[in-house]
């Protein structure tokens, strides 16, 4: 209403661009967003799952498994898109801190489908799978505070 009051009496002068109004005009509410991210994570983990049951099936397993594990880890992490709202998910994914993380994740998931689809290399496609894993797992360390140094300071413990 705050904003209506501005616009009619001539005070909003700030210049908007389009991306602000789609934004603001999508906006949900608190709830709302929470119900999105577990529907959405739950959803990644369900592709997750389903793909590593569709592993064991005949000739088509691992193209099924690489598919599903892939979108399943996809929908795992647009799930936060509901928590930040997509601009801020953007922007903190391509952070100087988790770069190279964000675009080894990406680059692994295109791997997977690639070696899965257009080479037909099965056991590339399990590596990248392995790797998708570990980026994504390096991915996520990124958002919680001095956890990527904790880790490397107990692998540098465990390999002297």
């Amino acid at each position: 209403m705050d904003k209506l009051k501005k616009v009619l009496s001539g005070e909003d002068t700030e210049d908007r661009s389009g991306l602000s109004e789609v934004v603001e005009a999508s906006s949900l509410s608190w709830g709302t967003r929470i119900k999105g991210f577990i529907a959405c994570f739950a959803i990644g983990i369900l592709c997750s799952v389903l793909g590593t049951l569709l592993l064991w099936v005949p000739r088509k397993g691992l193209h099924l498994f690489a598919v599903f594990y892939t979108f399943g880890n996809i929908a795992s992490i647009g799930s936060t898109i509901f928590l930040m709202g997509p601009v801020k998910q953007l922007k903190r994914m391509f952070e100087p801190t988790r770069l190279i993380a964000t675009i080894m994740v990406l680059l692994c998931f295109a791997l997977t489908l690639c070696s899965a689809f257009w080479w037909h290399n099965k056991g590339l496609a399990l590596i990248f799978c392995i790797l998708q894993s570990l980026a994504l797992t390096w991915y996520s360390l990124s958002f919680i505070p001095f956890a990527r140094d904790a880790v490397k300071k107990c692998f540098a413990v465990c390999l002297a």
